[in-house]
């Protein structure tokens, strides 16, 4: 009873640090269901109706956009977790100070999970039949779906949905809480306010891995046929996104050194500063470009696809690219790329209010040996900048990598088919977005006398 009035306690003096774990499990639990809901559709659509939908019918799309759209889902689940437990890493520090064992400390996150999910499932699950409803009638606009299918009213979707995300919730405070629940109680206090500067063997072996794993798919991709390589090379930009997150240290660093260098001569103390900032804690930046990677990658990967598509069916007129070009087609990819921006969307707002807010007593140290506050929002927008230069650079070369790859087996040639204008946007709009959650949760974090907040709690 204590460890769960704890959990709750820790929910309502923290509600901003569980607003994106909130939002995250929502929208796991809206895409389990709304794809669950579109799979039920499919197995007890008539019998032999199933030919007469043109396209791949409900069962492929539902299966195919279901896969990505959980993964991506999941993904931010896991992210937005460490992030409510590392704004909590002081109060759970202290709680080992005072006697905790580590297994009340991975309980107390365990339940704060269970609250989150038990909080947003009811809205998630309703938000996703009715989502699997609209999709469903769509696609029977376009002729996509068996003729006569209907959502069954089944309870099972709904279930697997809160099941699944609840998995992923305990699987990932799993992870979330072993660092501070195995180091010793006088060393939790010096964790919660240090920040280890090497990445873990086990993290860049990891990354390694996956990033071995992302080249061999995107093998498979340039040997597939055309109409089964798209849904492949977003997999392969997804598993690339991955090992980009695991090895986000040992790249990020030397990124804003290059990239940097022009913001630097321009912007000389508010650049030196921010440049000193990013590179001294690896971690962070890592943390704080990989969403951004995650939205940029994604978005252009699909929009790359899409140009080769449209440009080799413009080439090869009468084939069978043409029928990938179709209007019905496009809106597809056109939804499915507005569901993943809004799963990476969340993930980056969500990621950088958080890194921002855990930042409030080193802005106020740096007001305490004279920095002012226009100076540290100066600082801020320079930091924005090399974040959004970074992210967008690592998401640019994965989706640079997988759509060379898909357009290897398109056209025949390696280089993706880049459309400029497109590009243009999605780069615009992913530092538009990054903007908002760096300043005005920084303005928020500088405000207030400097001596209260160096020694107030963290975020």
């Amino acid at each position: 009873m204590t460890v769960l009035t704890l959990a709750f306690g820790q929910i309502r003096l923290r509600p901003a640090a569980f607003v994106g774990l909130a939002a995250a499990l929502f929208l796991a639990v809206g895409a389990v269901t709304l794809f669950g809901e579109l799979m039920a559709a499919a197995l007890t659509a008539p019998a032999g109706r199933e030919r007469a939908a043109a396209g791949p019918g409900l069962g492929l799309i539902a299966g195919a956009f279901g896969e990505i759209a959980v993964l991506v889902a999941f993904f931010v689940v896991v992210n937005t977790l460490g992030f409510a437990v590392r704004q909590q890493h002081r109060e759970l520090a202290l709680l080992r100070t005072v006697a905790a064992t580590p297994g009340q400390v991975r309980r107390l996150v365990r339940r704060q999970v269970l609250a989150m999910v038990l909080l947003v499932s009811p809205p998630g699950c309703a938000a996703g039949a009715v989502g699997a409803g609209w999709f469903l009638d769509a696609l029977l606009a376009r002729g996509m779906a068996a003729p006569g299918s209907t959502i069954p009213r089944s309870p099972v979707p709904m279930l697997v949905a809160v099941a699944a995300s609840v998995g992923v919730g305990l699987l990932s405070a799993a992870f979330a809480a072993h660092r501070i629940s195995r180091i010793a109680p006088a060393a939790a206090m010096t964790a919660s306010t240090v920040e280890h500067g090497r990445t873990g063997l086990l993290r860049v072996v990891g990354g390694l891995i996956v990033l071995t794993g992302g080249g061999m798919l995107c093998r498979l991709v340039a040997t597939q046929p055309p109409e089964k390589a798209g849904q492949a090379a977003l997999l392969t930009a997804l598993v690339m996104l991955v090992a980009v997150a695991l090895l986000g240290p040992l790249l990020a660093g030397p990124l804003v050194v290059v990239l940097g260098a022009p913001i630097r001569a321009v912007a000389r103390r508010s650049g030196w500063l921010a440049d000193a900032n990013l590179r001294g804690y690896t971690n962070r930046l890592a943390a704080a470009v990989t969403p951004v990677a995650l939205l940029v990658g994604l978005s252009c990967t699909m929009v790359f696809m899409t140009s080769t598509v449209e440009r080799a069916a413009q080439r090869l007129r009468g084939t069978s690219l043409t029928t990938v070009t179709s209007a019905s087609d496009v809106w597809l990819r056109q939804a499915e790329l507005a569901m993943l921006v809004c799963f990476a969307a969340v993930s980056t707002v969500n990621t950088l209010a958080a890194l921002t807010a855990d930042r409030r007593r080193e802005f106020a140290l740096l007001g305490l040996v004279g920095a002012t506050r226009r100076q540290l929002v100066r600082m801020l927008c320079t930091e924005t900048l090399l974040i959004a230069a970074v992210g967008v650079a690592l998401g640019t070369a994965v989706a640079g990598i997988v759509g060379g790859a898909f357009n290897l087996t398109v056209t025949g040639s390696a280089l993706p088919s880049v459309p400029l204008g497109d590009y243009a946007w999605i780069a615009l709009g992913a530092a538009a977005l990054i903007a908002p959650g760096i300043l005005c949760t920084g303005l928020r974090a500088t405000s207030g006398p400097a001596t209260e907040l160096v020694g107030g709690q963290r975020g």
